[in-house]
């Protein structure tokens, strides 16, 4: 199928996608799954499937690890200067296939190009950034306290990997994994989420391309991700899991992988505080704001949740913002025209409904949107809340939607409280023409990434992870990213 030909609007052909979904990925080699099942993909903004995938078993499970173990001695010894080599391959080939890998996110997960175009551009990063760190892995030498024997510190990989990605982010959830994995020396089974796993499929072909040797990388779906994943981390070869998705299934995977003592990483869910002082620039936070809240349709752990603005502004900050969100045009992500795609499935847009539903029932306004869009595809307006009570479920939950709760407040101590009263802590936006302000409050607000004066957090470059019930460990970073797939081993010696 050639994507950049695709129609915004077709009558899909089941089989069309069929180049994404020709089989797993095991061992360098594409092969059906040892059952017969398939798993439907569905377009959220036609609700038509568009292709189907295998849906792995545990006996598929088994043959990755197996895959993955017999690779793993040689591409741990390879040197880091051709894994180096390999990452840089894969980021040029997603450069120059960037807009086919685009239009392929957009058509299964729904989102706007213009964010699809986003992800992948952060998604190549991750390849180019930890190409660079392959090749400065070091460890560490020096004389003990005492001066009985010498320290030295060598720096290994944590052996294979089990990564499990979510569907908001299909390309730049898992290059965020395998890149630094890989550069570390590991090898990895991919599990993508089963409502996005085309474009897994079709970067694990580029991988190959560049170079990538088999049972290094592979990628396998299934409908049963409990049995699926517990059996992999139940094999003694498996040392790592790293996840993002929410807190409550991160909470059933640690306790799965602590049966084996499995070293974790898990970035898990959000409720982002956006805090505006009235010393604020109006429309720069408001610019901010369209970016925190709205990248991706509102469907990002890091996506703003609790909108509080301070009592001076927050009457005509309410009305310049409502204006911005009422103009999105909402449309099929393919659409070139389209600021606001579906959401990815019913389930997510009947909650969103739900939390808005409660919200007025408190005594929310809705300033625009509030309701669900008519016609087929699962269309959620960009919608504004004023008046929202801090009990209300959208308090507590991640809306994951384009829905912005406004809430008063007075004092800085009152809003500081208010950011912390929440079992996450992911990421945090601050907006004030005061630096020391804003430094203090970012200070005191619990969450692992602070945006002040901007509404954009990632950074490749950047150590990416929560605190409290927002995960562990980090993504990214100078040496944090690689870090995660690394197991310091101490060797105590005298001369």
């Amino acid at each position: 199928m050639n994507l950049n030909q695709h129609s915004a609007h077709p009558d899909h052909d089941p089989f069309e996608l069929s180049a994404f979904s020709r089989g797993l990925y095991i061992g360098g080699a594409w092969r059906p799954a040892a059952g017969e099942g398939r798993i439907e993909v569905i377009d959220p903004s036609t609700e038509a499937v568009i292709a189907a995938v295998p849906d792995a078993t545990l006996a598929d499970a088994a043959a990755a690890v197996e895959a993955a173990a017999s690779a793993a001695e040689s591409w741990r010894e390879t040197p880091p200067r051709k894994r180096s080599e390999i990452l840089r391959r894969c980021f040029e080939l997603m450069v120059e296939r960037s807009e086919t890998i685009a239009r392929l996110i957009s058509l299964e997960n729904g989102k706007a190009l213009r964010d699809a175009r986003g992800e992948v551009a952060y998604a190549a990063e991750f390849f180019r950034w930890n190409a660079e760190e392959a090749v400065r892995i070091s460890g560490e030498f020096g004389l003990a306290p005492a001066g009985g024997n010498r320290i030295v510190v060598d720096y290994q990989p944590i052996g294979i990997c089990v990564l499990i990605t979510p569907w908001n982010f299909p390309a730049a959830m898992a290059t965020r994994k395998i890149a630094p994995a890989l550069a570390a020396g590991c090898t990895v089974i991919l599990k993508p989420a089963s409502e996005t796993p085309l474009t897994a499929y079709a970067l694990a072909a580029l991988y190959e391309e560049a170079g990538v040797p088999p049972g290094v990388v592979n990628v396998m779906t299934t409908s049963t991700p409990g049995p699926v994943i517990a059996a992999m981390l139940a094999d003694p070869r498996v040392r790592k899991l790293s996840f993002t998705g929410s807190t409550g299934v991160g909470r059933t995977l640690l306790a799965e992988a602590a049966k084996n003592v499995i070293s974790c990483s898990m970035e898990l869910g959000g409720n982002a505080p956006f805090i505006v002082f009235d010393d604020a620039d109006i429309d720069a936070a408001i610019e901010g704001l369209m970016v925190a809240k709205m990248r991706n349709a509102g469907e990002a752990c890091t996506a703003a949740n609790r909108i509080y603005v301070q009592s001076g502004i927050h009457d005509a900050f309410a009305e310049k913002f409502t204006r911005r969100m009422a103009a999105l045009r909402v449309g099929p992500g393919l659409d070139l025209d389209t600021e606001c795609g579906p959401m990815i499935t019913r389930k997510a847009m009947e909650k969103i409904e739900r939390l808005v539903a409660d919200a007025i029932s408190r005594g929310a306004r809705a300033l625009c949107g509030g309701r669900t869009l008519a016609g087929r595809g699962f269309f959620y307006p960009p919608t504004v809340l004023v008046d929202v009570a801090p009990a209300s479920d959208m308090g507590c939950e991640e809306i994951f939607g384009p829905v912005a709760p406004l809430y008063r407040f007075e004092s800085e101590a009152e809003v500081i409280a208010a950011a912390n009263d929440t079992e996450y802590g992911l990421a945090a936006y601050i907006y004030s023409r005061d630096i020391g302000r804003g430094m203090r409050v970012a200070s005191k607000v619990e969450a692992g990434m602070i945006a002040l004066n901007r509404g954009l957090v990632s950074d490749p470059a950047a150590p990416f992870g929560g605190v409290k019930q927002s995960g562990l460990g980090r993504e990214g970073g100078q040496h944090h990213g690689i870090a995660e797939f690394m197991e310091a081993k101490y060797i105590a010696t005298s001369f």
